[in-house]
C-alpha cells in the first residue's frame, strides 16, 4: 500500500465557525470545551462503511438537507462510519462514487445521487467522505470518525474477519497505518472532535492482552498524528464489556484526551425484555451495564454510548421495553451518546438494494421523521443535565419519565402536577425522610387515594408523604396510605400526575410498568420553573407568593 493523502485533497476543506470552543478534551468524566464547560455529545450515526463506501442517503437528498435535518432535530454530533479500507487501499480510495456505484449495478442510485448530490458523482470515495463532513462542519455539527469495520461491507459477526486484531482483514499493523492516515486528513478540520478506534471487538480471538497491545497503540498513533481529537475506545463482547479497566488502567503518554464507548441494545440481552418482568430485567440488565462499562463515571472517565436504538415502528416490545430502561440510566448518569441509527434506507445492505432501515429516524425516502413521538422521548437527554460551567442552578433533582421523556412540572401551587418538557421541570430535593420537596418551599409530593391526582400539601410527616424507590427497576416511587396500603406515582391520559396501585412488581412478564417508571435525576439545568411565582408557606404567615417572600 503506497502512501495516500495528496496534499490537494488536505486543502479541500473550508474553516468555518463551531457553536462552542473547540477542540474537545476531558475533565475527569466530562467532555469540555476549550472554556472547561462541559459538552454532552448527543450524536446519530450516519452509516457510511457498507459497500460503496459512502454516505447512506445522498441518492434521496442532498447532503445539506440532511445537516440540516440532524440539527433540527436537535443532534450536535454525527458518528460517521468508515471502513479500513477506505485509506489505506489506494485502488479503493481513488474510485469514483460514480465507479463505486456501478461495480453492484446501483444505477438508480447513481442517478439519485447526479440529481442530489452532483458535486460528489465524480469525485473519489476519500474526497466525497471529506465532503460530508465538510457539509457537516459548515451546519455546525461536530463529527466523529468511527472506524466500524476493515473490509466494507454490514457490520458484525463473530466469523466476518473483521472481529479482533489478526483475524483474516484484521491486521494491526495495517489498522495503525490507517488511524494515522485518517487522523493526518483530517489535522485542522475543527469540527471532527473525536476518532472512535474501532467498532465491536469481537470474535474467538479476543483477549485482554491484545487489547490493551493494540488499543494503547492506536490511541498514541491518533494523538501524535491529531492532538486535538478526542481517542475514543471501545471494549470487547460487540462493545459490551469494559470491565477488565476496573483493576488496569489505560496507560497513554497523553491526558486529556480519553474517552470510552459502549453499546446498549435491547436484543444484547436476547428476548429477555418479552419473556421476563420488566422491573426484574431492568433491574439487573443495569447492574450489569454498570458493572462492565457505567462504572467508569465514577472511575473518572467519560462514556459514550456509541450505539443504542430501536425499531421505531413501535411493534417490537423487546425493544420497547428496553428503551424505558436504557432512557432511565442515560438520564441518570448523564451519559454521552449516538442513536442508531440517521439512516432510513440503505443503498445496498447485505445484497438487498434499497433495505429499508426501522431503526432509522429518516423515513425510506430520507424526506419525513419516521417517529417523532421517539424523537420527542429523547429530546429529553440531548442537553447536559449537568456539568462543568453548566449553569447558575443549585443542584436539585427532576423526576423523569421515561416512557413519555418528560419530567413532572406545575404551572402554581393550585393546578395540578403533571408532565411537561424537562426545560421547564420542577426542582426537587430527596430529603433523608423520603419525602419529595419542592426546592425553595415548603411544598412536599403526597399521594391521595387510589386513582386521584397527586398533590403537594406542607404536611410532609405522614407515611403518605414518604416516597421509597420500589421493585428490582428502582423506578417505582411508592408510599403508604393512612390504612397502610402501597400506593405508586402513576400518569393518566390527560399527563396529569396521580398515584396507582403498584402494578408488575415482579414476576408478571405480561404487564407493563412503564406508565409508573419514573427517575430522580441529578440536575444543575437552569429550569423555566425557577421564574414562576410560586407561593411558598410561612409559619405564622400562610401561603405567600415566592415573589413577595423577601419583602415580608
Amino acid at each position: 500500500m503506497g502512501s495516500f493523502i495528496p496534499s490537494s485533497i488536505l486543502l479541500l476543506f473550508l474553516f468555518f465557525p463551531i457553536v462552542m470552543p473547540l477542540p474537545l478534551s476531558t475533565n475527569s468524566r466530562w467532555i469540555v470545551d476549550e472554556g472547561g464547560q462541559r459538552v454532552k455529545l448527543a450524536c446519530v450515526n450516519w452509516v457510511s462503511h457498507l459497500e460503496p463506501v459512502l454516505a447512506e442517503g445522498l441518492s434521496k437528498q442532498s447532503m445539506d438537507t440532511i445537516a440540516k435535518r440532524i440539527v433540527s432535530t436537535g443532534f450536535n454530533c454525527v458518528r460517521l462510519t468508515w471502513p479500513l479500507f477506505l485509506i489505506t487501499n489506494d485502488s479503493l480510495a481513488s474510485l469514483t462514487v460514480r465507479q463505486s456505484f456501478q461495480r453492484f449495478g446501483l444505477l438508480e442510485s447513481i442517478v439519485g445521487i447526479q440529481a442530489n448530490n452532483p458535486s460528489i458523482i465524480d469525485v473519489s470515495l476519500i474526497k466525497a467522505y471529506q465532503t460530508v463532513v465538510s457539509s457537516l462542519g459548515e451546519n455546525n455539527v461536530m463529527v466523529i470518525l468511527d472506524n466500524h469495520i476493515s473490509n466494507p461491507g454490514w457490520c458484525c459477526s463473530n466469523f466476518d474477519g473483521n472481529g479482533f486484531f489478526g483475524d483474516k482483514y484484521f491486521n494491526p499493523d495495517l489498522w495503525i497505518t490507517g488511524l494515522t492516515r485518517m487522523a493526518t486528513l483530517f489535522n485542522g478540520v475543527t469540527n471532527v472532535v473525536g476518532m472512535s478506534l474501532r467498532n465491536e471487538l469481537r470474535g474467538p480471538k479476543q483477549n485482554v492482552d491484545d487489547w490493551y497491545k493494540y488499543m494503547q497503540k492506536g490511541a498514541e498513533a491518533v494523538h501524535s498524528a491529531n492532538p486535538d481529537v478526542l481517542v475514543i475506545l471501545s471494549g470487547l463482547s460487540y462493545d459490551r464489556d469494559l470491565s477488565f479497566i476496573r483493576n488496569r488502567p489505560v496507560k497513554l503518554t497523553f491526558s486529556g484526551k480519553l474517552v470510552f464507548e459502549a453499546h446498549w441494545y435491547g436484543f444484547s440481552d436476547g428476548q429477555a425484555w418479552v419473556t421476563g418482568n420488566p422491573n426484574q430485567v431492568c433491574g439487573r440488565v443495569a447492574r450489569d451495564m454498570v458493572r462492565t462499562s457505567g462504572y467508569l463515571v465514577d472511575q473518572g472517565y467519560p462514556l459514550f454510548i456509541s450505539e443504542f436504538g430501536i425499531d421505531e415502528r413501535g411493534t417490537n416490545v423487546n425493544d420497547n421495553r428496553y428503551l424505558n430502561c436504557f432512557l432511565s440510566v442515560a438520564a441518570e448518569l448523564d451519559l454521552d451518546w449516538a442513536l442508531w441509527t440517521l439512516v432510513g434506507s440503505y443503498y445496498l445492505r447485505e445484497g438487498v438494494i434499497g433495505l429499508n432501515e426501522y431503526y432509522g429516524i429518516m423515513d425510506y425516502n430520507w424526506c419525513e421523521i419516521r417517529n417523532s413521538s421517539f424523537l420527542q422521548r429523547i429530546s429529553a437527554l440531548q442537553p447536559p443535565f449537568r456539568g462543568p460551567g453548566l449553569s447558575e442552578a443549585k443542584p436539585h433533582k427532576v423526576i423523569f419519565h421515561p416512557l413519555t421523556g418528560l419530567c413532572i412540572t406545575r404551572k402554581s401551587f393550585l393546578d395540578p402536577l403533571r408532565l411537561g418538557p424537562c426545560a421547564d421541570s420542577e426542582a426537587w430535593s430527596y430529603t433523608p425522610q423520603k419525602t419529595l420537596v419542592v426546592k425553595g418551599t415548603y411544598f412536599c409530593l403526597q399521594a391521595d387515594e387510589s386513582g386521584t391526582s397527586a398533590k403537594l400539601s406542607i404536611f410532609c410527616t405522614d407515611s403518605n408523604s414518604r416516597w421509597e424507590m420500589i421493585s428490582d427497576s428502582k423506578m417505582h416511587l411508592s408510599a403508604k396510605l393512612g390504612n397502610g396500603k402501597s400506593i405508586c406515582l402513576d400518569v393518566a391520559s390527560d399527563n396529569t400526575i396521580i398515584t396507582n396501585s403498584c402494578k408488575c412488581i415482579s414476576k408478571d412478564n405480561r404487564c407493563d410498568p412503564s406508565s409508573q417508571w419514573f427517575k430522580l435525576v441529578d440536575s444543575t439545568r437552569s429550569s423555566t420553573s425557577g421564574e414562576r411565582s410560586l407561593l411558598q408557606y410561612l409559619p405564622g404567615k400562610g401561603l405567600i407568593p415566592n415573589l413577595l417572600v423577601g419583602s415580608i
